[in-house]
């Protein structure tokens, strides 16, 4: 039989365990579009261009970064912002607070995103003020990642877009992470197929490094 002073101490810890917190991760949801000319896809130069401003300028190259180490693996050369090249990859992206109605056993969430809903530009970090019960993070965001490859003349060879939703103790949730994730996911088995949805759990993707 234990004695007391262990049985105690194991309780405690016991308690303390279902306390804790889990971060929440939702899987990543990527639809793809692909135009009759995909043979033209994966080959010869590429430029990566923000039809948007993005502010933050660590944020953006982060999301550069990740995009264009995927162009890469899909048979790209990657040129530097601003030299022509063949093709155009131009990114969209955006994260937006996600609000959970307070229950009988949560209490109210309040959930801040920089400069709220919108782009990355408008912020990255997760301003936080929750109170969550049951020892299980709720999703806190949700980050999407929009791609559109198109020829020097304007013609859309492939379009693709992905999200995810994650807590805020999630490790997907910093930029880096989630974007290389994202374009993960976007870039899968690329092309695709033409008007597919997909889910893949993030953890198979580029994830926290």
């Amino acid at each position: 039989m234990l004695p007391s002073r262990l049985l105690v101490a194991l309780g405690s810890a016991l308690a303390l365990s279902a306390c804790a917190t889990v971060p929440y991760t939702g899987p990543v949801e990527v639809t793809r579009f692909v135009a009759p000319a995909a043979g033209e896809l994966g080959r010869g130069t590429i430029a990566i261009t923000f039809p948007d401003e993005i502010a933050n300028l660590a944020a953006r190259a982060a999301i550069a970064e990740a995009v264009s180490a995927e162009l890469t693996r899909a048979g790209y050369t990657v040129q530097p912002e601003g030299l022509p090249a063949g093709q155009t990859a131009a990114i969209r992206t955006s994260r937006s607070a996600i609000i959970a109605a307070p229950g009988p056993r949560q209490g109210p969430v309040s959930i801040g995103v920089g400069g709220g809903t919108g782009s990355f530009g408008s912020g990255l970090g997760l301003g936080v003020g929750i109170n969550l019960g049951g020892g299980r993070e709720g999703p806190a965001a949700n980050t999407t990642l929009e791609l559109r490859i198109a020829t020097s003349g304007g013609e859309t060879l492939w379009e693709g877009r992905a999200q995810m939703t994650t807590g805020i103790k999630s490790p997907y949730a910093p930029v880096t992470a989630a974007a290389r994730t994202l374009a993960a996911g976007l870039f899968k088995d690329f092309p695709g197929g033409n008007g597919e949805t997909v889910t893949i759990d993030a953890k198979k993707l580029q994830g926290p490094q």
